[in-house]
């Protein structure tokens, strides 16, 4: 063979076997690949299933849920020095200031002297009993004589009757006196003349405010924008808290209430009701509340701010999020999750409901997961589909009618 046909044929082979490939390869091109998996889920009866290549389900959050429930009141109050164990220590002298006695932070007793006044006002005072002292004193003596003469028959009754009454206004003006020398807390003071007037507590206690100072002149007509001293007894404190109109009915007197504050974190203290407000406050519509708190070891201060908290309502059923819940045909319903990716639509009976969460008393049982954040969705995949599947019946029934 001569080279010409020879090179002639090998091009012809070399286009064949391209084209061949060619063909191939458009071959190739034009098969159909396989149908990449469903991630449609699959419904039955009340259930939806997604396929098992759907690892999240994004949108569709679950809780578990649990026996009992119950409704906590929080209300704001704060801690106050308890009245019925607090005294305003203020003079009922003019005088002035000689001596401190105390500090805050003292422990006192009843009767104990808190500050020394020199005062005209008390001299006058202890002159005035002195004085009615020996009128009384002077008349005892007479009426005394004058029994004496009447029994001996040289004075009339009637002189004897006068001698008794102006005994009588004796003792009385001795009586006068001397009781307002112990209201005064002066009878230990003793009997001589002295100016000088101690201010003394009425009660045991401690010191918590001194506002008084050496020197400081002091008139009872005019007296200071705060008390001289506070005296109270910290082992038991009030609070005062501020209950709403609606809640008036849970605070009754002796029902227990649990404060908490900022101050312990982690700690609640036990408050009983005292006294319920007779009024309402016409701005912030709530009605104040007092409770009686022991404080023993005195952890707890005056002004302090706590929040008040009270069980309002419980009950014994499953306790289900009110968000769970939807209403369908008349019926209360949830989706349960009984599978990583299977939820199954369920219809409950309700009885308590609470703020934020509902008491199922039928169909579910404790630790069951509820779809939260979802269920609508899910609901219309299963109204979706049994809509489908209720016109392929009806086509279906069509189609037999006509054959």
């Amino acid at each position: 063979m001569s080279p010409v046909r020879a090179a002639a044929r090998h091009g012809v082979a070399a286009r064949l076997v391209a084209l061949s490939l060619v063909a191939l390869a458009l071959a190739a091109c034009g098969k159909s690949e396989a149908p990449p998996p469903s991630d449609e889920p699959k419904v039955s009866g009340n259930t939806v299933e997604f396929p098992a290549s759907v690892r999240t389900l994004p949108g569709i959050v679950g809780e578990a849920v649990k026996s009992g429930g119950e409704r906590m009141l929080s209300l704001p109050g704060r801690l106050v020095w308890n009245e019925d164990r607090t005294v305003r220590v203020s003079t009922p002298f003019a005088g002035r200031v000689t001596e401190v006695l105390v500090q805050p932070g003292t422990n006192v007793k009843a009767g104990q002297a808190l500050a020394m006044l020199t005062s005209t006002d008390f001299g006058v005072a202890q002159a005035d009993a002195r004085k009615a002292a020996a009128d009384a004193a002077y008349a005892g003596k007479a009426l005394a004589r004058q029994r004496e003469l009447y029994g001996a028959g040289v004075v009339a009754q009637k002189d004897l009757e006068q001698t008794q009454a102006e005994a009588a206004r004796a003792n009385a003006d001795l009586q006068r006196t001397q009781a307002a020398l112990r209201q005064y807390g002066a009878g230990a003071q003793g009997e001589g003349a002295s100016n000088r007037f101690a201010l003394r507590t009425p009660i045991d206690g401690l010191v918590v405010e001194r506002n008084i100072n050496n020197g400081m002149e002091l008139r009872p007509d005019q007296p200071p924008t705060a008390p001289l001293f506070l005296v109270t007894d910290p082992t038991e404190l009030w609070a005062q808290v501020d209950a709403a109109e609606a809640d008036i009915a849970l605070f009754k007197p002796g029902v227990t209430v649990q404060l908490v504050s900022a101050a312990y974190p982690g700690e609640s203290f036990a408050g009983k009701v005292v006294k319920v407000a007779d009024y309402v406050d016409p701005a912030a519509r709530s009605i104040k509340v007092r409770l009686s708190v022991p404080n023993q070891d005195r952890r707890l201060k005056a002004e302090m701010f706590v929040t008040a908290k009270l069980q309002a309502a419980s009950f014994q059923g499953i306790a289900v999020p009110s968000k769970a819940v939807f209403l369908a045909e008349n019926h209360h319903f949830v989706f349960v999750r009984t599978a990583q990716n299977r939820f199954e639509r369920k219809q409950i009976k309700l009885g308590v409901s609470l703020p934020g969460m509902a008491e199922a008393v039928d169909g579910l049982k404790d630790g069951d997961v509820v779809v939260t954040d979802g269920n609508l969705y899910l609901q219309d995949i299963l109204r979706d589909a049994t809509a489908v599947n209720a016109a392929r019946a009806g086509e279906a029934s069509s189609a037999s009618a006509k054959q």
